[in-house]
């Protein structure tokens, strides 16, 4: 218990430091830093932040999206107006509420404005279909949906009693004018700060749902301290800019937007969907230090043209955090190579939050490595019998004791821990040097022949080819072998599209086990829509022989 005690004070003062370090926390100024934590325990962590800010720097810009920029102060008046907009139309403390929309000021007001009244946001993937939309709504038993006007039809899943609110309207979507939108609640209502609930509502941040129905991730009351593992191996910037190219539905959105609010700097958003080319522009256009990215996007970035590359300057760029999926390794040398050698890849989940951070350092060492634990994070490998491994190079499965990790789900069900540390449903192994290594999931190895294959290893070797972009690896029933491996390829404009070349490449480099049985060529892999690779429509896709 003693032990436990000193680690948890030590634990606080590295954070403390870390914060320091970052400009979160001024030792000078502790006024503020008091009013900070007692506007987000109050108010929860969103609304804690936009209400801290503007107070803090309240004529300093704050995003800038398609319809303009917004100050510290605007967003904060504007969420006020909104909140007691969403009041009037029956919303009280407790209730809780779908939140379907892309980026843009009307999400960053929606999320405030619930936080500033205790209601709970579920935070809703615009990729959804209507049958994951109207199962989400029902299990979370949402009282009022606020979303863009594109998402109108989707409305159709759910009881036509609930409420909607427009948070974004585009006229081409001929939406009916009597919807009203958060434009048309705030109208006229007072900008004044409101008086805090009695509990903060907090959000549910949803898992990938790769493998059916998203589960539900609740967020109901963030300890500032969270911030420290996000800036202990991460530079960001101070009262700079920042590009958001991640949606913030997504967890890797969400909380570089929160922290780089906190930080004071502008927010840029995209024109609401991912252009690779206007990422650079927008780099260039607001000299951004930052930019925030799943790794698909930042592969779309780099497979732009080399002409098109060369044309933005983006110089500016210190820091690309990207988190959501595994990076293969050849777009972690080009994205170093061409992008000022900025990239911190972050290894985390919706469950488990922050777990490791590779550093450019780490990464031209090891370009697949996961890297470190920031500050305040221990993780251990255990065996499939749940006996801990401390020897190099042994895979086991990753294991995460971090203090802001979630409880469990809204359904109730949980992570299988071990001694306060918690499963993330992954299995890697540790280098010598202590570098972290992410082998695959789980429940994606494939057995074939009584021999482990995990995908992941097969795919980035295949996606590291010249002529590759990107590779899928799954496991198909076999007679002989239980399971035998399918690679599908997505060819770059000069490959042969050869099958059997490149089985030989991969028999070349890996075990003989861990060649593919078959290479299917596609256009384009299934991903959902922050990036991720779906393997079921893959197990489900007819083959013909």
């Amino acid at each position: 218990m003693l032990s436990t005690a000193v680690r948890k004070i030590s634990d606080l003062a590295l954070s403390t430091n870390a914060m320091r370090r970052a400009g979160l926390f001024d030792p000078l100024r502790l006024d503020h830093a008091a009013m900070s934590f007692v506007n987000v325990s109050r108010f929860g962590p969103f609304a804690g932040i936009v209400m801290h800010t503007a107070q803090t720097r309240p004529d300093n810009p704050a995003l800038v999206d398609e319809r303009g920029q917004l100050t510290f102060g605007e967003v904060e008046a504007l969420s006020n107006q909104v909140a007691r907009g969403l009041a009037a139309h029956g919303l009280r403390e407790g209730d809780v509420v779908a939140l379907l929309a892309r980026d843009h000021r009307g999400t960053v007001l929606a999320l405030s404005a619930l936080g500033k009244l205790g209601v709970r946001a579920v935070l809703m993937n615009t990729g959804f279909a209507k049958p994951q939309f109207a199962d989400v709504a029902a299990r979370e038993k949402i009282k009022a949906v606020l979303h863009d006007s594109e998402f109108v039809e989707l409305m159709s899943a759910i009881p036509a009693e609930i409420p909607r609110i427009l948070t974004w309207v585009d006229e081409s979507d001929n939406v009916d004018p009597s919807i009203p939108t958060l434009d048309s609640i705030a109208a006229g209502r007072s900008p004044d700060q409101l008086a805090a609930p009695q509990k903060p509502g907090g959000m549910v941040i949803l898992t990938s749902g790769t493998t059916g129905t998203p589960k539900g991730a609740p967020r109901e009351k963030v300890s500032p301290f969270i911030t420290a593992q996000l800036v202990d191996r991460i530079p960001l910037p101070r009262n700079s800019t920042m590009v958001v190219a991640a949606p913030i539905f997504h967890a890797t959105g969400l909380s570089q937007f929160g922290v780089g609010l906190a930080l004071g700097n502008r927010m840029i958003f995209q024109q609401r969907r991912f252009d690779p080319e206007q990422t650079l522009a927008n780099i260039e256009r607001y000299r951004a230090e930052a930019l925030v990215v799943v790794p698909t996007m930042l592969q779309r970035i780099l497979d732009l043209p080399t002409e098109t590359l060369g044309r933005y300057d983006v110089s500016s760029l210190k820091v690309i955090f990207a988190a959501g999926s595994a990076i293969p390794g050849d777009v972690v040398t080009r994205a170093l190579d061409h992008l000022n050698n900025s990239l911190y890849n972050v290894y985390g989940s919706t469950e488990c939050a922050v777990i490791s951070v590779a550093t450019p350092e780490d990464l031209r060492l090891a370009p697949d490595t996961a890297g470190k634990p920031p500050v305040g994070i221990r993780i251990r490998l255990y065996d499939e019998n749940r006996q801990e491994i401390t020897a190099p190079n042994v895979p086991g499965t990753i294991f995460i004791d971090n203090p802001h990790g979630f409880k469990a789900y809204t359904d109730g069900r949980t992570k299988e821990t071990i001694d306060g540390f918690m499963s993330s449903g992954d299995v890697g192994h540790f280098d010598s040097r202590g570098l972290l290594f992410v082998d695959g999931r789980d429940d994606d190895m494939i057995v074939s022949g009584g021999e482990n294959v995990f995908p992941q290893e097969v795919e980035f070797l295949i996606a590291n080819r010249h002529d590759v972009l990107e590779a899928a690896v799954i496991g198909v029933d076999d007679r002989d072998f239980g399971k035998r491996l399918r690679a599908f390829v997505v060819p770059g404009p000069d490959s042969k599209r050869d099958a059997e070349e490149i089985k030989e490449f991969v028999k070349t480099n890996l075990a003989r086990y861990k060649v593919p049985r078959e290479v299917v060529f596609l256009d384009e892999l299934p991903r959902n829509a922050t990036g991720k690779l779906l393997r079921k429509p893959l197990q489900e896709m007819e083959i013909g022989e």
